[in-house]
């Protein structure tokens, strides 16, 4: 009995040494349990996604064009910054950019009218941007002096023409528009219309009110018909033979040279396009651009995205899209706007738009500029 009682016992023991040797030996090896998955990288917690990403920027833009939302996504892919947008007009954004203050999301006010970009810098909405990648990019005269807003693209205001009923020799200055060898013949949009109204203030800052009233009531005295539509609508009545000849924004006539509408391809084939005023005072344009806002909460992502967007790349992606003139001199123009030949601006600066833009209102009421 004794020694059946020790047999057992010393099985015991030597089981109890072989279990302790086997725990020993397993540690730091790989179990039957499942391991634990990591997390993948950026995953863990918004704040890691926001860091990866490169965080915001937050845009207020009276531009609607489809072009912007190709090169803000393509700013976010080359990034990792998420653009975001509120579109309204321009008097709109400007009135919620002074109502929220120091709260405002908004990064960068971005317009299509030199002048309503001067009206934000006046009501002190925006800052200044540091940065000499934007001051290679764009020339001195496309960027606000204190470069409180940066041009993004510009646009010509043009005459257009027969080319069946019009020679281009025939053509010369906006002031030759409004004399009597155009009667009747002359199609332009309402006096509502922003681009008409800098238009007519660059003249009164060029020849002052009284030459730039008598202008005005030659414009309304020559029209074919009263004022209706957009500027392709006065490229359409031309086609139409309602008038020989029309002013409008160079960038419609390239767009409609691409339109889905075969019409409006046809109507392109069968117009041209005449820059004014070179041998006087130039051609007017106007200016889309951006603004960096005072209260900006991501100022060096929108710095940026200025600096991507004035890129020879964006910028020539711009002018194949939507035919506007690049402000990059380094961008190339598309074939259809190339064949237009170059062309000197008038030299009036971008924040007399929106001086004189009352008193360019007040003379098309005046003369009955519908």
């Amino acid at each position: 009995m004794k020694k059946n009682l020790l047999w057992a016992f010393a099985l015991l023991l030597a089981a109890a040494v072989l279990g302790a040797c086997s725990s020993s030996s397993d540690k730091g090896k790989q179990t039957d349990e499942p391991a634990k998955e990591e997390a993948p990288a950026g995953d863990a917690t918004d704040a890691n996604k926001d860091e990866k990403t490169g965080g915001e920027v937050n845009i207020y833009t009276a531009r609607h064009y489809d072009v912007d939302a190709i090169l803000y996504e393509d700013f976010t892919e080359k990034t990792g910054i998420k653009v975001n947008v509120i579109e309204a007009k321009a008097p709109e954004l400007i009135e919620r950019l002074k109502r929220e203050g120091k709260n405002t999301p908004a990064d960068l006010f971005v317009t299509v009218d030199g002048g309503i970009l001067h009206s934000a810098k006046e009501e002190d909405l925006l800052q200044a941007v540091e940065s000499e990648v934007i001051e290679e990019n764009v020339p001195a005269e496309l960027r606000d002096p204190d470069n409180q807003w940066i041009g993004l693209s510009t646009r010509a205001r043009v005459i257009v023409y027969s080319k069946d009923r019009v020679k281009p020799e025939e053509l010369s200055t906006y002031e030759d528009l409004a004399t009597d060898k155009w009667k009747d013949k002359l199609l332009v949009r309402s006096s509502d219309s922003l681009y008409n109204q800098s238009l007519l203030a660059s003249l009164i800052a060029i020849d002052g009110e009284d030459k730039a009233k008598e202008w005005a009531q030659g414009i309304v005295n020559n029209l074919a018909r009263e004022p209706e539509g957009g500027d392709r609508d006065q490229a359409r009545a031309i086609v139409a033979g309602v008038g020989d000849v029309a002013i409008m924004n160079s960038y419609y006539v390239g767009r409609m040279s691409v339109s889905d509408e075969a019409e409006d391809v046809k109507v392109f084939d069968q117009i041209g396009v005449f820059f004014p005023n070179q041998e006087t005072t130039g051609t007017h344009i106007n200016i889309s651009g951006a603004g960096l806002v005072k209260h900006s909460k991501n100022k060096e992502n929108a710095v940026k995205l200025i600096e991507y967007l004035t890129s020879v790349e964006a910028q020539e992606e711009v002018s194949k899209e939507n035919f506007e003139f690049p402000v990059n001199e380094e961008a190339k123009l598309p074939e259809v706007m190339a064949e237009w030949g170059t062309f000197t601006p008038q030299k009036v600066e971008f924040a007399d738009y929106g001086k004189y833009n009352p008193k360019a209102v007040e003379l098309m009421n005046e003369v009955g500029w519908k």
